[in-house]
């Protein structure tokens, strides 16, 4: 047998124009995750659900963007610059959104279109490398991958800005396009302090491959390290400057959350704490299946390590399972990996289970879609209307404009569009004019004030009065 035929087909130079039928497959796929996932929240602000005071604190920064200001987030504390929290520059684009569409439902919208775009992007470029059926599952098993689904539930949180912008700086490493690669990837450093990092993996990863693959042309290999240094540069002045200079303590405000010193020190017991409690070992077993385990061939799954490295690492045990938005970030790296992987192997002794792996990663998806958000869409329970949705209503119109109102989750994000709102359990805000309370609501654990007037008078010394009492939900307001 010659020699040539144990070669592997060389690496695509760059991406295909698509033709035909198979142009209709990237934005058919992007249109139908937008449809699930717009369906998903529209049907979740119908039942008035509220995960957690996140929506409110980024609608109320939305808002403080739109009208000029900094990211003041009254939410967090009076005054709080929610740039002293996370480093979240690019959410600042949020601002010209939201004084069109004045609404908390605006960022849920915005996030379905990130990754909608992200997913339309991801397909494409699927498309391109391996034809319209791989690349649809590919494509589809992205958009229905348990990361993105998780990230939608929990309602808007800032990394949804870093959906389109990976998928499309590891596009371009696929192509073997590295400038593209590295503008796509550079903004990514403003969308939370971690993802510097990830940034600084994904430039080692390019500078790698370009150092075997272009020839004697270092250019795309000092590119990548200069992205590497980009993006660690940035992950470090965010911890160590500008969130200790912003945040109100002076220090970065999650620093406890990685014990990196205490990681080093006992090196073999961070190792086993990577997969110990066994909720982070699934983590790490569900994302290697979302990947059809082919995934991990390709040096492009080295960029979702910093992720998955800080999560098990930390003591914070919210940060270990596959709920919340932490995973979201994984799923362009993991799929891209995944077709990177593919076409690495095509040609090779496992050229089948290559061929195999888009429809396997799609099965892998369904699979997972029981117990999942989007499985909701076809329970019938999921449409019941919330029975105090009149209440509450009544309630948020029943405060003035502009007044200034501290409420607990219920009702907080509703709020924020109108009023200047603080939260119940922050201290040393001022005397709000209004306070809102539901008594049965998540916030008070079931222990709830009885006396709303009293509770608030004993909080902010000074006088209330209540103004409505309906269905559990109090609103009183100050006197004088």
């Amino acid at each position: 047998m010659p020699a040539t035929a144990l070669r592997r087909p060389a690496p695509p130079a760059g991406p295909v124009p698509l033709t035909g039928r198979a142009r209709l497959v990237p934005p058919a796929v992007g249109v139908l995750v937008l449809v699930l996932y717009l369906w998903w929240s529209l049907l979740q602000w119908h039942r008035w659900e509220v995960p957690s005071w996140d929506l409110g604190i980024f609608t109320q920064l939305a808002k403080s963007y739109a009208a000029g200001q900094g990211p003041v987030v009254h939410i967090k504390g009076h005054g709080a610059n929610l740039l002293g929290d996370h480093f979240h520059p690019i959410l600042v684009l949020l601002g010209p959104v939201y004084a069109l569409f004045p609404s908390a439902l605006t960022l849920l919208v915005v996030q379905d279109v990130l990754v909608a775009v992200s997913a339309w992007a991801l397909t494409r470029c699927a498309v391109r490398a391996l034809g319209a059926a791989p690349g649809a599952a590919l494509g589809l098993a992205y958009g229905l991958s348990f990361g993105l689904q998780a990230a939608v539930s929990v309602q808007f949180h800032e990394v949804a800005f870093a959906l389109p912008l990976l998928v499309l700086a590891l596009g371009g490493l696929v192509e073997r396009r590295w400038t593209a690669a590295a503008l796509w990837a550079a903004p990514v450093v403003f969308v939370k302090e971690d993802l510097g990092v990830t940034v600084a993996v994904l430039g080692l990863v390019l500078a790698g491959r370009a150092h075997r693959e272009a020839g004697g042309d270092r250019r795309p290999v000092l590119l990548g390290l200069a992205l590497a240094v980009w993006g660690a540069g940035w992950s470090v002045l965010a911890v160590t400057v500008v969130l200790p200079a912003l945040s109100p303590d002076g220090r970065f405000a999650y620093a406890d959350r990685l014990d990196l010193a205490g990681a080093a020190a006992d090196p073999l017991g961070a190792l086993v704490s990577l997969v110990v409690p066994s909720q982070k070992a699934l983590t790490w077993l569900t994302v290697l299946a979302v990947g059809a385990v082919v995934a991990v061939r390709s040096p492009l799954a080295l960029v979702a390590l910093p992720t998955l490295l800080w999560r098990m690492l930390s003591p914070n045990h919210g940060y270990w399972g596959t709920g919340w938005h932490y995973s979201a970030v994984l799923m362009p790296v993991v799929l891209m990996a995944l077709l990177d992987a593919v076409l690495l192997l095509r040609g090779g002794r496992l050229h089948r289970l290559a061929r195999a792996a888009p429809a396997l990663a799609l099965v892998v998806a369904l699979l997972l879609l029981p117990g999942r958000p989007l499985a909701d869409l076809a329970d019938p329970a999921s449409y019941r209307p919330d029975p105090r949705a009149d209440a509450k209503s009544a309630l948020v119109r029943a405060v003035p404009e502009g007044a200034a109102v501290a409420a607990d989750l219920t009702l907080l994000h509703h709020l924020v569009p109108r009023a200047q709102v603080h939260w119940l359990g922050s201290e040393g805000d001022p005397a709000p004019e209004y306070v809102v309370v539901d008594r049965i609501g998540a916030t008070w654990g079931g222990n709830p004030p009885e006396d709303v007037a009293g509770w608030a008078r004993q909080r902010y010394g000074a006088e209330y009065t209540v103004v409505r009492d309906e269905k559990h939900l109090v609103l009183v307001r100050r006197r004088g």
